[in-house]
């Protein structure tokens, strides 16, 4: 997994969009905002013990597999546009890669746009009520991932604005800085 600060390019959302320099984001930055992540081994997925040990320490009971692509998945354009709305959710957003690759973008504290570049192995836990979306890279296909989720899977995006959601203030008063 790679992060860096993006550049604000209305450009083609499959670019990488770097700041110019370059800023990279360390993992203990995203671990600061609430960003989860391991690099495990998307080809034993099935029997995977780490996998196995991190969905019983966290309740990921409930998994699916679908594959975003043109290809692959229904109403593509519709989708690929509701992903990339700003939005939060009222619990993690957990995401494991199977194979491709594709763009995680998360708003740091002072609104500013980290793109997190998920590839295969990476599997990524967005914290409930933290501002994100989601892209294709230029590779246009991703296995996502397995999506995991705490008992019933429930998949409602807030669009943004929601500062006065609850999640999201309860997402401000666990990673703001007191």
């Amino acid at each position: 997994m790679e992060a860096w600060y993006m550049d604000d390019s209305s450009e083609d959302q499959r670019q990488p969009h770097h700041l110019n320099p370059v800023q990279l984001v360390s993992h203990e930055k995203l671990a600061a905002l609430g960003v989860l992540h391991w690099n495990l081994d998307a080809d034993r997925y099935e029997t995977d013990s780490k996998l196995q040990e991190i969905r019983k320490k966290r309740g990921y009971s409930y998994q699916d597999i679908i594959t975003v692509s043109p290809e692959k998945l229904p109403n593509y354009e519709h989708k690929i546009r509701s992903f990339f709305e700003e939005h939060i959710h009222l619990d993690e957003e957990i995401r494991y890669c199977l194979d491709g690759s594709g763009y995680f973008d998360v708003r740091d504290l002072g609104d500013r746009w980290i793109r997190i570049w998920v590839k295969k192995g990476d599997m990524i836990v967005l914290p409930a009520g933290s501002y994100h979306r989601f892209t294709l890279d230029n590779n246009n296909y991703i296995k996502v991932a397995m999506r995991l989720f705490v008992g019933e899977p429930v998949w409602t995006p807030y669009n943004r604005p929601q500062d006065e959601h609850p999640v999201r203030k309860q997402y401000i008063s666990l990673f703001a800085p007191q």
